[in-house]
């Protein structure tokens, strides 16, 4: 129950960012602006939650997730130059999932 009000919570932060962008792009604007202040509030619960180690390796694989983001919020925003917006989000999806996969894979070997 509790995971689902901090999913309440960090939509209704993503949709409240969206609202008050006021850029063209404002799916972009909009989630660069809720990323800081829901890293915030994700690494307050984890420090009262988590060991140091395992926090340590949380923000390991958080570094990971980050460059991630950036590989798709780019491959989204180069490839709206040459193809339409809805066929540049699944390819830029399929390019991270790609990057994805690849790194649980190797988690697991």
């Amino acid at each position: 129950m509790l995971y689902f009000l901090y999913f309440l919570v960090g939509g209704t932060i993503m949709v409240l960012a969206l609202l008050l962008s006021q850029s063209n792009y404002l799916f972009l604007s909009g989630v660069i602006t809720a990323l800081p202040i829901l890293t915030l509030i994700n690494m307050g619960m984890q420090m009262k939650n988590m060991k140091a180690s395992t926090f340590h390796t949380v923000l390991q694989n958080t570094v990971f997730g980050a460059i991630g983001m950036l590989l798709f919020t780019v491959l989204v925003f180069l490839l709206t130059n040459w193809f339409k917006p809805g066929t540049s989000v699944m390819s830029a999806l399929a390019v991270y999932a790609v990057f994805t996969g690849k790194y649980i894979l190797s988690m697991f070997a």
